[in-house]
């Protein structure tokens, strides 16, 4: 009798603990189920708020491209401009003598020199060289100084290899001063050769 009540008693107390333990352990959270987006009209409004947004980024950078690439050529067309100026001054300096003298001076050889490379790179531009003197001898002798120093820088260009039937030599003698005065600074800028192009392409070509 005492034996099975301490069988029953046993029992009980093992009952009790797996109760207890059990009460004890939490079971694992579900996670929440998803919410699907809310159709209707205010997911529509914002759809459109999207894709007006985006088109007009879109328009906005192809018009910053095409402000951009205009910004480019319009560069690029100063500078053509620039360069075929700066080759157009070259092609035209004077160059300058001593009294009564027709030979090239070191610093007119430099002058000339600058213009072989343009001429050479343009070949169908014709160019004239005018032939001056300060006002001091006879019109006749002025005139024929004014010849020998034309015929002096064709000469040279000539001899650097430049076609003879590109270049063209006239005189003016004193005609044509450049600087009033009978002091010696105005007799200098009187002596002299002048280049203008009379022939060829508008756009000098750059060698």
């Amino acid at each position: 009798m005492n034996a099975t009540r301490r069988i029953t008693g046993l029992t009980a107390a093992l009952v009790s603990v797996t109760l207890v333990d059990a009460c004890h352990k939490t079971p694992p959270a579900q996670p929440a189920p998803a919410v699907a987006p809310a159709a209707g009209p205010n997911a529509d409004s914002a759809r459109r708020a999207q894709e007006e947004a985006a088109r007009r980024a879109a328009e906005d950078a192809a018009r910053r491209r095409a402000a951009d690439s205009a910004a480019a050529a319009a560069a690029a067309a100063r500078d053509a401009a620039s360069a075929a100026e700066a080759l157009r001054t070259a092609l035209t300096a004077m160059v300058h003598f001593d009294y009564d003298q027709s030979d090239l001076r070191p610093e007119d050889r430099a002058i000339l020199d600058a213009k072989v490379p343009i001429l050479t790179a343009n070949p169908t531009v014709v160019i004239q060289v005018a032939g001056h003197t300060d006002e001091r001898g006879s019109d006749e002798y002025n005139l024929a100084l004014g010849q020998r120093r034309a015929s002096s820088v064709k000469a040279y260009l000539v001899q650097h290899g430049i076609a003879d039937s590109r270049i063209q030599t006239i005189s003016y003698g004193e005609e044509r001063p450049m600087a009033q005065g009978t002091d010696e600074s105005a007799y200098q800028q009187n002596r002299r050769a002048e280049f203008v192009i009379t022939g060829g392409p508008q756009t000098l070509r750059k060698p």
